[in-house]
């Protein structure tokens, strides 16, 4: 059994009387004060987030764009410089090895953020796909830090940043799935404009050596604007109402991007890419929908759904009672049979039926 991992903002958020959970290895702070309390200042002002656990891979060589069109099942070539596009990565059988966010930083240099605990996977996988591009792929996680600010004051507040300067494209200017360059006490500093709670948001990018002090900078710089720590049950939370995929709930290598409503994001018609001849779930596939009930009892991942006549017709894989919303919510693999909106089906919650119906994803949308 290998040691957990830290961050290196780990004695911030011990000073901070984080509580700790693990994580795909990582000790990561779980919560400072409260779930609720961290949840609605994202929603209404903002949160700041350690996701340093993240893995980074850097993709460059003349040939990274048509590597990349090959080994994701996007077409990241058309993407343009100063862009960012979320893709998927696919085993041969058309199952999902991890979703991920792909960010053009040049014409032949690319950076990709996949998930903490898909780090070997994603990078045995981009390491075999090489052969015959002129591209390399580096695994630079161990190099960088990741900062998320979100929430509706996120903008202001970095704006506001002592250090942060030098923006290659100026704050209002910024679109959502964009980076820019930028530089932090001198120090070389990607925002990009991204994000997993469904609100406005950034991403900071910074070499690890520099993450406390833009940590604390930016801590400072959000206390008139309600910024608050935010831990990873808040994350959940925030991106359960958003709709947001988590890897290992209702993606894995079981699944197919079309049941898990992700077949946009497949570029069936480029010439090869991996896993191109099975994306195709089977007919009688499970597929991924929302659910909401009445009440307050919620359902958990792993908890049944069964249909009036008490078949089981799917299971939950993420499920909260909505701090936003007021009431249950859930996304669930159902049987394409009653996958349609309206459909009423119930929750197996510890023994008890609850009434809830199929509804369109996401539960929540931030107002423009």
């Amino acid at each position: 059994m290998t040691d957990a991992r830290h961050t290196p903002l780990r004695a911030r958020h011990e000073a901070l009387g984080a509580a700790f959970t693990d994580f795909g290895g990582w000790q990561m702070p779980v919560r400072y004060s409260s779930d609720l309390a961290e949840h609605h200042a994202v929603r209404t002002a903002a949160g700041i987030f350690d996701i340093s656990h993240m893995a980074e891979f850097t993709v460059r060589g003349a040939d990274a764009a048509a590597y990349l069109d090959y080994a994701l099942a996007g077409r990241l070539s058309a993407m343009t410089v100063g862009r960012a596009k979320y893709s998927l990565l696919l085993a041969e059988d058309g199952g999902i090895i991890d979703d991920v966010i792909v960010y053009r930083l040049a014409d032949d240099d690319f950076l990709i953020i996949s998930n903490a605990g898909n780090r070997d996977a994603v990078r045995e996988a981009l390491d075999a796909r090489t052969g015959g591009f002129a591209a390399e792929v580096v695994d630079v996680s161990d190099d960088y830090a990741l900062i998320a600010v979100q929430g509706p004051a996120s903008e202001t507040i970095l704006a506001a940043v002592t250090g942060i300067d030098e923006l290659s494209t100026p704050w209002a200017e910024q679109k959502y799935y964009s980076w820019s360059d930028a530089f932090y006490n001198g120090k070389p500093l990607l925002l990009a404009r991204t994000g997993y709670t469904g609100e406005d948001g950034f991403e900071l990018l910074v070499a690890a050596a520099d993450a406390e002090s833009l940590w604390d900078a930016v801590l400072a710089a959000g206390e008139p604007h309600g910024l608050v720590p935010c831990g990873l049950a808040a994350r959940d939370t925030l991106r359960l109402e958003a709709g947001m995929p988590l890897y290992g709930h209702e993606l894995s290598r079981d699944i197919r991007p079309a049941q898990a409503g992700l077949g946009r994001v497949v570029v069936a018609d480029k010439d090869r890419f991996v896993g191109k001849d099975a994306t195709a779930p089977a007919e009688d596939a499970r597929v991924l929908v929302g659910l909401a009930a009445e009440g307050r009892r919620a359902g958990r991942a792993g908890y049944a759904v069964v249909a009036e006549d008490g078949a089981v017709i799917g299971e939950i894989t993420s499920g909260a009672l909505s701090p936003t919303l007021g009431h249950p919510i859930a996304m669930a693999f159902v049987d394409p049979s009653f996958a349609e909106e309206g459909t009423a089906v119930f929750l197996d919650v510890r023994g008890t039926r609850i009434p809830a119906t199929v509804t369109a994803l996401p539960f929540y949308r931030r107002k423009r």
